[in-house]
């Protein structure tokens, strides 16, 4: 029964996570964003100790449940692992605890978020990487389905779905993602929770603290027949049967080893019983070694590659025309000399050191604005750009969904009179200045009244003129340029936003 409500309840946790990382229409953050900030190092990133509290409270209670409800990558690891049984069963020994690895690991962690340097030490965190492929990999192929239904509805009359852009963010971001998928796949299916077990630093640390469980599987030495069937099926490979042990620090309480014992053996119980049952197996009180009919050797099979299943190529995006006769030539993104934030990132400094590019905010930016760095020193976090849209001054969902604190909720009012950066004509690019055409685009959509038109010496042709002291950063200006393909008007980042 505690598996089964195990099961139910990380099934339940997983499909919540991942809708939250395919939403674009901005509807589930509302129903389910509770779920991002339950995650344990977003909540310490946060400062969410109530969280951090209750997630150490269970694994003191009861072992590493979190490993197995609501770490949605390790859920995913569940999954593979459930397909490989499907194919060979049995298929898991016990394999002595790599500590040389595990705690080298953790204090590389450590030391990288506390450096400055999260987006580096994001690449083993598993929220943020499951975050990642779900983003780069999931979301896709959710949108070029809606993308169909889109298209079947409008063909009827319907608009009960609208079609939304397919676009690559970031070929860095969709690599690491990708090659992500495939390594923690590949562990999955060969060796189980070996990713858990022995790289994630959240997981050794919670093996730490689950060492002390109150609660835990505990096998009895009189009972027991050796069949070795709940070591076989041990997907963190931590049962060590012939000593009647079980390596707590690794066990992920799937409740899996007392479903497979036919013999009652195993329970789960209080940690007094179970250091009974050592002592009992330690003394040699154990019984004939049982029968070995589970031991299922009958064939090997290689695990035939998952079928992309998936609709045929949807409608390609559609080229976009000037009147219907020249095609519009696409946007370049400008070098910034700083970055750009989101507002509520507050400076450069804070947002660097919580932001575990999730991209949880790229998934739910509606104005294609965000989108993750290519950079090594802000590698897969999020930055601003202003070629598909702008920052809308009264959005403010990125600051709503983000659960490390990276990004502060804003209200709509406090929003615009963030100064996330500030506007920069190029006199060679606009076409006041090099062509002597009227334009002015950029001063008629200004939202903050920043650009104004002003003379220019020996021209009747007005020229935009940038108050720096007035721009909110919103990019307004700049995506709404007509020059191509670099703007006239570009947005600069501040250090410190104001």
């Amino acid at each position: 029964m505690i598996r089964k409500i195990r099961v139910i309840l990380a099934v339940v946790a997983f499909v919540a996570v991942t809708l939250l990382f395919l939403d674009f229409s901005g509807v589930m953050h509302h129903w389910l964003g509770w779920i991002a900030k339950m995650q344990f190092v977003p909540a310490v990133l946060a400062g969410n100790f109530a969280i951090v509290a209750m997630v150490l409270c269970v694994t003191l209670l009861f072992g590493r449940f979190y490993c197995s409800i609501l770490c949605p990558l390790g859920v995913m690891q569940d999954g593979f692992n459930f397909i490989a049984r499907k194919v060979k069963k049995n298929r898991f020994h016990f394999v002595k605890e790599n500590w040389w690895l595990r705690y080298p690991l953790l204090v590389v962690f450590v030391v990288l978020f506390v450096a400055g340097l999260a987006s580096i030490a994001a690449l083993i965190e598993p929220y943020s990487a499951f975050g990642r492929i779900a983003n780069n990999l999931l979301q896709p192929v959710w949108l070029w389905i809606n993308n169909i239904l889109a298209g079947i509805a409008e063909r009827r009359g319907s608009y009960a779905f609208y079609e939304a852009d397919v676009w690559m963010k970031s070929g860095v971001s969709l690599a690491v993602a990708a090659v992500t998928l495939v390594v923690v796949g590949f562990l999955a299916l060969r060796r189980g929770r070996t990713w858990c077990s022995t790289v994630c630093p959240v997981g050794t640390f919670l093996g730490l603290v689950s060492r002390f469980s109150l609660f835990r599987p505990v096998i009895d030495a009189d009972k027991c027949k050796n069949c070795h069937q709940c070591e076989k099926n041990c997907k963190a490979s931590c049962i060590d049967i012939e000593n009647h042990r079980i390596d707590y620090s690794r066990c992920v309480a799937c409740m899996d080893c007392i479903e497979e014992c036919k013999f009652e053996a195993l329970e789960f119980t209080m940690k007094r019983k179970a250091e009974s049952g050592e002592r009992k197996a330690e003394n040699g009180e154990r019984r004939a070694e049982g029968e070995k009919g589970f031991d299922d050797s009958r064939r090997k099979f290689v695990v035939t590659s998952a079928l992309v299943a998936g609709a045929a190529a949807v409608k390609a995006q559609q080229k976009k025309f000037d009147g219907g006769l020249a095609v519009v030539e696409e946007k370049k993104i400008p070098h910034r000399d700083v970055p750009l934030k989101p507002a509520g990132a507050l400076s450069l400094k804070n947002f660097d050191k919580h932001c575990t590019a999730c991209q949880l905010c790229v998934t739910e930016c509606p104005n294609g604005v965000l989108r993750p760095s290519g950079k090594l020193e802000s590698l897969m976090q999020p930055e601003m750009s202003f070629e598909r849209g702008f920052c809308r001054p009264e959005c403010t969902r990125c600051g709503d969904v983000c659960p490390t604190g990276a990004i502060h909720s804003v209200t709509k009012e406090q929003k615009t009179d963030i100064h996330i950066g500030y506007a920069v004509v190029v006199t060679d690019n606009c076409l006041a200045y090099r062509d002597g055409v009227s334009c002015g685009n950029c001063a008629r959509h200004c939202p903050s009244e920043a650009i104004l038109m002003v003379e220019r010496d020996g021209s009747e042709v007005k020229v935009p003129a940038v108050n720096t002291d007035k721009c909110i950063g919103c990019g307004a200006c700049e995506y709404l340029c007509p020059s191509r393909p670099f703007s006239a008007i570009y947005v600069n980042g501040r250090e410190r936003h104001c």
